[in-house]
């Protein structure tokens, strides 16, 4: 009995793997492939959504825009045409979130260095502050690449409404301070048609993963 059973161990390990294979390929064929979800206003948080947008159910998109860039050149939605890309809100002088947000946005920055299809978008949140030559200087000191990623400033009331009511991502208008600003910590993908396909916390590394790996899945998607 033991000789039959020796006799045959190879086919049985061969066996064994083939069958492996063919689990694994049927596994795979029959997994759907994940899907990113389309954010509309009504699925938000109400607090993150301007009171004029959030019962909005279909066909949100980012509002056009006219910004200006740390090289002093004028930014619009033209300039993100046919590109996935990641918004976020912050000032130059912040001392909490801020760094953390824009070393995270760097990671990003150098992961997808050379994928001409994903850019980066950072807005002031104290344009009034943040002018061209201090969003230069800002960008020389953390490593902004021009042709990836635009800082931009610009009208206040314009990259407030963007954050409220385009990519639903600040709690208030305006924290009553003295610089009366909206403070966020969410990062928004955004996709080839200007949809929110995901919200992910700027400040938390893992968030900083699942970002890159839905920029993966929407990459595919896009691409079919």
């Amino acid at each position: 009995m033991l000789q039959f059973f020796s006799k045959y161990k190879f086919f049985a390990v061969v066996l064994f793997v083939l069958s492996a294979i063919i689990v694994s390929i049927i596994y795979s064929i029959l997994k759907p492939n994940r899907i990113l979800p389309v954010y509309e206003p009504e699925m938000v948080n109400a607090e993150l959504v301007d009171s004029t947008v959030q019962y909005v159910r279909k066909y949100h998109k980012i509002a056009d825009f006219r910004l200006t860039n740390q090289n002093g050149e004028e930014i619009t939605q033209h300039d993100y045409k046919d590109k996935i890309y990641v918004a976020d809100f912050f000032f130059t002088t912040c001392q909490t979130i801020c760094p953390i947000m824009t070393e995270h946005m760097k990671e990003i920055q150098e992961r997808l260095k050379d994928d001409s299809e994903v850019l980066l978008l950072s807005h002031s949140v104290t344009p009034k502050i943040d002018s061209v030559a201090r969003l230069k200087k800002y960008a020389i000191e953390k490593g902004v690449d021009d042709s990836k990623w635009n800082l931009v400033t610009g009208d206040k009331k314009q990259i407030y409404d963007l954050a409220r009511k385009s990519y639903l991502a600040a709690k208030s208008d305006g924290d009553g301070g003295p610089y009366d600003m909206v403070h966020t910590e969410n990062f928004v993908l955004v996709d080839t048609k200007k949809r929110i396909r995901g919200f992910y916390d700027g400040t938390n590394p893992e968030d900083i993963d699942r970002l890159l790996e839905d920029i993966t899945i929407l990459k595919k998607e896009i691409n079919k």
